[in-house]
């Protein structure tokens, strides 16, 4: 089992800045990567991004791209989303998940990201 706890969420002004984190535990070793996803009000959970535990590679979907950077630290077990020039739009709650092979078992609860002016 592996639990997920995010934390870092609240709200920001647009063009503003937010760190999120999240923290692993349990049976960690399967893990290849951890991920982070978003849903708004209304809307379908959406990919954003996600890195690599042995490579520390990294993969953004579009629609963040040049704006947010995730980073790891393999030895505390965490991962953190640094979300820079924030928009309304980027307004959701934000979960982390943990990749086994190719699918995300693991989720945390999320934390709100509340984008406004």
């Amino acid at each position: 089992q592996v639990q997920l706890v995010e934390s870092g969420g609240g709200l920001v002004q647009p063009g503003g800045s937010l760190r999120l984190s999240c923290a692993a535990s349990g049976s960690i070793s399967s893990i290849n990567a951890m991920g982070w996803f978003r849903q708004a009000p209304g809307k379908e959970r959406e990919f954003v991004g996600r890195i690599t535990w042995s490579g520390g590679e990294t993969a953004y979907a579009d629609s963040v791209k040049g704006r947010f950077t995730i980073s790891g630290d393999n030895a505390k077990n965490t991962v953190f989303l640094q979300m820079n020039s924030l928009k309304p739009e980027d307004t959701a709650v934000y979960s982390c998940a943990a990749r086994i092979g190719i699918m995300y078992h693991y989720w945390g609860k999320g934390t709100q990201v509340t984008v406004s002016s």
